[in-house]
């Protein structure tokens, strides 16, 4: 008798996550989730380089602006960029974007601190009406002309720290709480 409650009781759960996964409630509940645990700050970004140390940044190349505008990468030389990979159907990503928006809201006073969220989603739209939906103000871009080595990762969300020499500082692969004193101070600092 109690494998039949065992069978029933799986049951139930296989049907509440087809259910979310089928309306596509999964992703902003798993992401939700995530954004909570960053909150507690125990994952946090480590300021010291991992695999990208002291490499020369790439700025050849350009991405499209939520206006519709080509932007060149050239443009931003000279500033310090805070540059995020992510897209709309990753829950790392969703997660660590409302911490991303406060930080920027600390930091965009700096004209020479620019920040660059760079969405991957075939449909530019989506991206658009997630940032749309949650009123988040960074600038938010597209990489719908594909690319540069620079900018190439191995999975999402990828973030990085461009220093005003040209160098990449920060290189992480994963989510993290970016709305820390410590990083603030770093970024401040370059």
């Amino acid at each position: 008798m109690d494998w039949k409650k065992e069978i029933k009781s799986w049951g139930i759960i296989l049907i509440v996550f087809a259910a979310l996964y089928f309306t596509g409630l999964i992703t902003p509940i798993v992401g939700g989730l995530q954004s909570v645990m960053l909150s507690t700050r125990l994952i946090k970004p480590k300021v010291l380089l991992e695999n990208k140390e002291n490499e020369s940044f790439d700025f050849r190349g350009r991405l499209t602006d939520i206006e519709g505008n080509v932007v060149n990468l050239q443009d931003f030389e000279g500033k310090t960029l805070f540059i995020n990979l992510w897209a709309t159907w990753c829950p790392p990503c969703r997660a660590e974007m409302p911490h991303i928006a406060e930080l920027y809201k600390k930091v965009s006073h700096r004209e020479d601190i620019e920040f660059l969220m760079i969405a991957l989603d075939d449909d530019f739209q989506k991206s658009k009406n997630l940032i749309e939906k949650k009123t988040w103000s960074f600038p938010v871009y597209h990489a719908s002309h594909g690319l540069n080595g620079a900018l190439q990762s191995q999975s999402i969300p990828t973030t990085l720290v461009v220093s005003p020499a040209g160098e990449i500082v920060f290189y992480q692969e994963g989510m993290s709480n970016f709305n820390t004193r410590e990083f603030e101070e770093f970024l401040l600092g370059l």
